[in-house]
């Protein structure tokens, strides 16, 4: 297994330096000059060349490339054009909010998506089946803005059952930061209240981040699990006297983890990388409103940098994905 990790470790460095690559060329492909919008319309010729000079903008693009992986080999993804502080600082205020905001969605969406794509296969035609893909179709159907507007209407304004936009109470005060995650960080500061009231926050927009994720796990746990039932090894488990838990538990939902185990590795990456609808609406501090900042004001270095995290991010959920194949399928062979 140490072999095979340290090879697919070997090719997620190639594939982060195409990324690079690839994001480097686009984003100097476009007719736009980044000095003008970082300086704004009113800047002389002369302010506009200093700038220039100081990002080293004015050089050839090669010669622009060059310098940002020799940077980047030196753990230094380079200063924005936007905020002038350096982009790993920057990541490392804003990510820790996404990151939060995405693994909470992401147990939400598990805890919704499987055990009703396990039911609408149980009851296949029967009512619960009918409300499973029900709600899978209007999971997957329903814009995520929409849901977040009619979530922070409902429960926020009208029921006033759950706080509004941000990610804390402006009357509270932020845990001393030592994994940037507000929930970990207040238990590590013993702050019940604190991590009350972040965990309060956190509920609507993870729950409307979560809702597709639910959704598309909802019908895969289902297809999956409908044919993996219709398999004899499960026919010859039920002949034997087993309990339908037993069947259903040991034999039939670890088979048909895999696929399930592929999307869901998926939906993290693109939930990590593409929570900005949701950051937005909700006042939400994270790497999603940053990237869409720094790209309308032509900070390429900065979409430069979001870009590589997602890049990396996709890599590493992939190779644990794969990791967790080996789990349950004692068939897989990692050498």
């Amino acid at each position: 297994m140490l072999t095979y990790i340290l090879r697919r470790l070997a090719l997620m460095v190639l594939v982060l330096w195409g990324v690079t690559l690839g994001a480097f060329l686009i984003s100097h492909a476009l007719p736009s000059d980044p000095a003008a919008a970082a300086m704004g319309n009113n800047a002389r010729e002369e302010q506009l060349a200093d700038f220039r000079e100081r990002n080293g903008l004015n050089k050839p693009l090669a010669t622009q490339y060059v310098i940002y992986m020799g940077q980047l080999l030196r753990g230094d993804m380079g200063t924005s054009l936007r905020t002038q502080n350096g982009i790993v600082n920057d990541l490392r205020a804003f990510f820790p909010a996404t990151l939060e905001l995405t693994l909470v969605a992401v147990v939400f969406a598990v805890l919704i998506g499987l055990p009703l794509g396990v039911i609408a296969a149980l009851y296949q035609g029967r009512p619960p089946d009918l409300l499973a893909r029900t709600f899978a179709l209007l999971g997957g159907a329903t814009p995520v803005y929409w849901l977040a507007i009619l979530a922070l209407t409902l429960f926020h304004e009208r029921l006033g059952w759950l706080p509004g936009p941000g990610r804390l109470d402006v009357y509270s005060l932020a845990p001393p930061t030592h994994t940037g995650l507000v929930l970990i960080d207040s238990l590590l500061a013993r702050d019940p209240a604190v991590f009350w009231d972040g965990l309060r926050h956190l509920i609507l927009p993870a729950l409307v981040l979560g809702a597709y994720s639910a959704a598309l796990l909802t019908r895969m746990t289902r297809s999956a699990l409908l044919e993996v039932l219709s398999q004899d090894y499960i026919r010859t488990a039920r002949s034997k006297g087993l309990t339908p838990a037993r069947v259903i538990g040991k034999h039939a939902v670890r088979n048909a983890a895999l696929p399930v185990l592929t999307v869901l590795g998926s939906l993290f990456g693109s939930l990590l990388t593409g929570a900005v609808l949701t950051e937005t609406i909700f006042s939400w501090p994270g790497i999603g409103g940053y990237a869409t900042t720094s790209a309308i004001s032509l900070d390429f270095p900065a979409v430069m940098g979001v870009t590589l995290i997602a890049g990396l991010a996709y890599s590493v959920v992939n190779l644990l994905v794969d990791l967790a194949y080996g789990f349950f399928d004692p068939r897989i062979s990692f050498s």
